[in-house]
């Protein structure tokens, strides 16, 4: 029986059936119909709508039906279309003509809206909680790297000197952006859409300001319409979840060169890594790979999506049933990539000599010996133009580029004590910067952010 057989003669095909249906999917969000549901229930009993005595047995009634689904005992019939309306049934299976009264003022609009809403609500709050576990481990990293520096990259050649902590904190900063992005999506998102109906409300003594305190939103809705029609807050999630896929995405293009006998800065750990079907002596960085790939996938979601969205008009559109599939995919997707990733890293053994002579190059201090000339009064541009004619002599004719600063006559000994490794890390002043000072600065304000994250963390997880 379906919930609209009082207007139709027939049953629904079986085609109609096989192709609207989300039960397959949906049932993810049976914790948060039951929860809703019952605030429902107090909401009509606060109302005068339902009796007291109904409204125990409505409760009492749901709790069992969460107990049969949490158990697996909970037996599905072939014409729930959706966990909504599986609920329904069995809830008036048990209760008979009490059980027929817990749709009573509410649409599945409102009640699919308020659903995901719960869902999408403590989910990303989940997403948070990895990220800032991810966060930590950077900071761990980058305060046991010390004085460790490797070469800074520009379009992947090697551009400077830079620290190693200054480079895990680069990613540690990326992620905090994500975090606020999410933080605040959750808090647009905290609004409750129950009491919205179908489409214009309804003409029973509905408390939806009740409701939405019982349900712990910060507020209700202010047009019904908008209410049930609104998926501004799945869109807003799939854009922070895609864009956290490519910071993901990143950290795991660099794992995947570091891990190269090329580069050679780290080692993979044998859990966290694959080996070949044929070649004996592979060692492969698949967890990397595939953060690269699945943030391809991510971003299709988000894109698809948004392209439901365009054309529909006011207000609620079976559309919008295409709002969950993308958005369970990439809560799994980044959630496994996350702890994933994080296991990869913290288990990588780094070659910490290696990196350093691979910023040895005395070509990678070019820019210093042009700024030691800057701050004896010679114009950029002109330093500039000194210092790249003394790295292409020194190319085209195989000679150390320490004797030809050594011999220039604006630049000399002094100037030539620059190429010494280690050095050039150690003169970076700028604030911001990857000099040891600033990293020092930068450590002390990364800890900081961590901490308010962790106390932001804790009013998401008690809102």
């Amino acid at each position: 029986m379906t919930l609209w057989h009082g207007r139709f003669e027939g049953t629904p095909s079986s085609e109609l059936l096989a192709y609207t249906q989300s039960l397959s999917f949906d049932r993810r969000l049976a914790h948060d119909d039951i929860t809703c549901s019952k605030a429902h229930v107090k909401g009509l009993a606060i109302s005068g709508i339902i009796t007291e005595v109904e409204s125990r047995q409505l409760l009492e009634t749901l709790d069992k039906v969460e107990t049969e689904l949490a158990s697996g005992e909970f037996s599905f019939a072939y014409s729930d279309e959706d966990i909504h309306t599986a609920i329904e049934r069995r809830v008036t299976e048990i209760a008979g003509d009490t059980g027929a009264k817990l749709h009573t003022g509410r649409s599945r609009n409102d009640q699919v809206a308020t659903d995901l809403r719960l869902f999408t609500k403590r989910e990303l709050g989940g997403i948070c909680a990895r990220i800032l576990e991810f966060q930590k481990l950077l900071l761990g990293l980058a305060e046991s790297a010390e004085d460790v520096y490797l070469p800074g990259y520009t379009h992947l050649q090697k551009a400077q000197p830079i620290l190693l902590s200054h480079y895990f904190l680069a990613h540690g900063w990326a992620l905090a952006r994500d975090f606020e992005r999410m933080t605040e999506t959750i808090a647009r998102l905290d609004v409750s859409p129950l009491g919205a109906g179908a489409l214009g409300g309804s003409s029973l003594p509905l408390d939806p300001d009740f409701v939405a305190m019982e349900l712990g939103f910060a507020k209700r809705f202010d047009n019904s319409l908008d209410a049930v029609s609104d998926r501004d807050f799945v869109a807003e999630s799939l854009f922070d979840l895609a864009l956290l896929g490519v910071h993901l995405s990143r950290i795991g293009e660099e794992l995947v060169l570091w891990s190269t006998e090329e580069f050679g800065y780290l080692r993979l750990d044998d859990a966290y890594s694959t080996g070949s079907s044929m070649l004996p002596q592979k060692k492969n960085p698949d967890i990397a790979e595939l953060a690269r790939g699945k943030s391809g996938r991510v971003i299709g979601s988000l894109t698809g999506f948004l392209a439901t969205l365009k054309g529909l008009p006011l207000s609620y559109n079976r559309d919008l049933q295409e709002d969950k599939e993308p958005l369970f995919d990439a809560l799994n997707q980044l959630s496994l990539g996350l702890s994933s990733l994080s296991g990869m890293l913290s288990s990588a053994g780094f070659d910490f000599s290696k990196m350093r002579r691979a910023a040895d190059s005395q070509y990678l201090c070019a820019i210093d010996l042009a700024e030691w000339l800057v701050a004896r009064g010679v114009p950029f541009r002109k330093a500039h133009a000194i210092i790249g004619g003394l790295v292409r002599d020194s190319l085209e004719r195989h000679v150390d580029l320490g004797e030809l600063v050594e011999a220039h006559p604006q630049l000399g000994s002094e100037a030539a004590e620059l190429l010494v490794p280690g050095v050039s890390v150690e003169r970076r002043l700028s604030l911001g910067g990857s000099g040891t000072e600033a990293v020092k600065i930068q450590l002390e304000s990364f800890r900081s952010m961590v901490a308010r994250e962790d106390m932001r963390l804790q009013t998401l997880v008690s809102a």
